[in-house]
């Protein structure tokens, strides 16, 4: 059985990881597989949103702890090699040009949160649980954790959540601002579709803009991100689908977007 699973509908692709016997925890074949459909995904003109669900009953537990109870003979250099390509994973959800929803029920730990919080948006449904138990088991964050915890809900309760390691539920994800929307848990798959619909359906090169210019501020000093945006806006201006907006306008219908 495969450690993920791929499927598109309405130029939404779903990513569920699938291995619900160990609350999806990461496994190399999972990393690969990963790896290569954000990839694929990220290039398909016909995916416009890209959906990271899983099976079972939750959505990952991180990293495997069971596995690493096992001795590993690898050398400490062959182990950073390991660690840096799983790092391609986040770096990938990231730089996505497409726009990225993680569908979560469950348990969301370590890795788990961390791709959680390199997606755009997060759907999450009440019975979720997180937590960044790393310190927990002599461990410091990996996933880009302490890059975009910080961001999402604040550098103060970012340090108390990686540092004591605390889990806690939807609610309180909530209300930190990490949730996008907070729904049932029978709803879950029928909203996170809903969704990513509207971005499939949306400007899809605006997007990859905007989505662009939102990663490079958090490199770039305001001058050399004004003029990234100068550029990147330049660009949009010569697209189809920007004159079929404003014609759309002008006649007051609904644009249709075709990612040209």
């Amino acid at each position: 059985m495969a450690d993920l699973i791929e499927s598109i509908e309405g130029g939404v692709a779903t990513l569920t990881l699938n291995r619900p016997d160990s609350l999806n925890a990461l496994s190399d074949p999972m990393i690969e597989a990963l790896l290569s459909a954000l990839d694929r995904f990220g290039r398909d003109p016909k995916v416009g949103a890209i959906v990271l669900a899983a099976s079972g009953r939750a959505f990952c537990a991180g990293g495997d702890v069971k596995a690493m109870a096992t001795p590993d003979p690898r050398t400490p250099q062959q182990k950073l090699d390991w660690v840096r390509w799983g790092h391609r994973v986040p770096l990938a959800m990231a730089s996505c040009p497409k726009v990225t929803i993680a569908s979560i029920q469950g348990a969301t730990m370590g890795a788990g949160l961390g791709m959680a919080l390199c997606c755009d948006f997060r759907i999450v449904a009440r019975s979720a649980r997180f937590g960044l138990a790393f310190v927990k088991i002599g461990l410091s964050t990996d996933f880009g954790v302490s890059w975009q915890l910080p961001r999402i809900v604040g550098e103060a309760r970012a340090r108390e959540l990686m540092l004591t390691g605390d889990i806690f539920d939807a609610a309180a994800a909530d209300a930190m601002g990490l949730a996008t929307r907070l729904v049932d848990d029978d709803a879950l798959a029928q909203e996170t579709l809903a969704w990513a619909s509207r971005f499939a359906t949306g400007p899809v090169l605006a997007q990859a803009g905007i989505k662009r210019n939102l990663l490079a501020s958090q490199s770039r000093g305001f001058a050399e991100l004004l003029e990234y945006e100068a550029v990147q806006q330049i660009h949009a201006t010569g697209t189809q689908d920007h004159k079929e907006a404003v014609k759309a306008f002008l006649e007051r219908r609904a644009p249709v977007f075709q990612g040209q």
